[in-house]
């Protein structure tokens, strides 16, 4: 096969989900499901954290990860349009804005590492929280984290050309996929998704585990048994998200090196691209009696019929 650029193309083919048509409709529906539940939880969040009394770090960061888990499900509405259509074309331009959006929103889920970190200096050194997680240092995490994401995003994205077949086997432009196309060697290749892959991936999850080793250590120094049963019923829910996120996002791009594409991986991708990003808003914001109290505060506030708000004038 000729090696030239071909970066001309216009259209690759998105062979994920290869299914015969009756089964399109079902996936086309649990897929939208998913899809209008991450939607309206998200916004949701970013709307109940904007009161004045959630302004604390912790609140913060859960804005940033709504707003990450909204931004990351924008490869959704292109599957489900494929779905409907029975469509597998994406343009040349449309697929790379996807690695890049992807790249840089699923970094920023990232932000679990900072939540950990918050949960980790509020627990184990709560007298000193206040000086450590100032204003300041959590501006700096988020900008520092956007910033690093968009130019390394950047950098992937618009030095990739490409020489083979634009048949991709996934339902979205997935980098490892996209990069098996791209004019580079395969040693190239695998270090390119090592890279991709240990740097916003492993790192953070490391941070994360040791975050919430020392947390767990605290708590079992708790008298109350009450206390404990909280303590690591919130903690537990928290790392299931974390474990089915990167558990299922690094096996797919480790995995991606040495095997080809499979019905397992696809299922793990789902996992990680939509079903943690549905699970977001219940995990930390329905087990949590703050975010409760802001969501029934402007409610218990609102005129009722009993009040007279619309009685008439008399």
């Amino acid at each position: 096969m000729e090696r030239g650029n071909q970066t001309g193309v216009r259209n690759f083919l998105l062979l994920g989900f290869t299914e015969g048509p009756d089964q399109q409709p079902l996936l086309f529906g649990l897929f939208l499901s998913m899809y209008l539940i991450t939607f309206t939880g998200n916004p949701i969040i970013l709307a109940i954290v904007s009161d004045s009394h959630l302004h604390t770090p912790m609140y913060c960061f859960l804005s940033k990860l709504s707003l990450a888990d909204i931004c990351f499900t924008s490869t959704n509405p292109k599957m489900l349009l494929n779905l409907q259509t029975q469509s597998k074309v994406i343009p040349y331009a449309g697929c790379l804005s996807q690695v890049f959006f992807f790249i840089v929103f699923g970094c920023l889920d990232n932000v679990l590492l900072m939540m950990a970190y918050d949960c980790f200096v509020a627990i184990c050194h709560p007298l000193h929280y206040t000086v450590i997680m100032s204003p300041q240092l959590c501006g700096l995490l988020a900008l520092g984290s956007w910033c690093i994401n968009v130019m390394g995003s950047l950098l992937k994205t618009l030095t990739l050309a490409f020489c083979r077949n634009m048949n991709i086997i996934h339902f979205f432009c997935d980098f490892p996929e996209v990069l098996k196309l791209a004019c580079m060697n395969t040693p190239t290749n695998n270090i390119t998704v090592y890279f991709v892959t240990i740097v916003p991936g492993v790192f953070p999850l490391s941070g994360i585990l040791f975050s919430y080793s020392q947390i767990f250590s605290s708590i079992l120094r708790i008298s109350s048994a009450g206390g404990k049963y909280k303590a690591f019923s919130t903690c537990g829910s928290h790392l299931s998200v974390v474990s089915l996120f990167y558990g299922t996002g690094l096996g797919v791009y480790l995995s991606s090196i040495v095997t080809s594409r499979s019905r397992i991986s696809l299922v793990a991708s789902v996992m990680y691209t939509m079903v943690t990003h549905m699970l977001n808003p219940f995990i930390y914001s329905l087990r949590n009696r703050d975010m409760k109290g802001a969501l029934v505060r402007p409610l218990s506030r609102a005129p009722s019929l009993s009040d007279g708000a619309f009685t008439g004038p008399s």
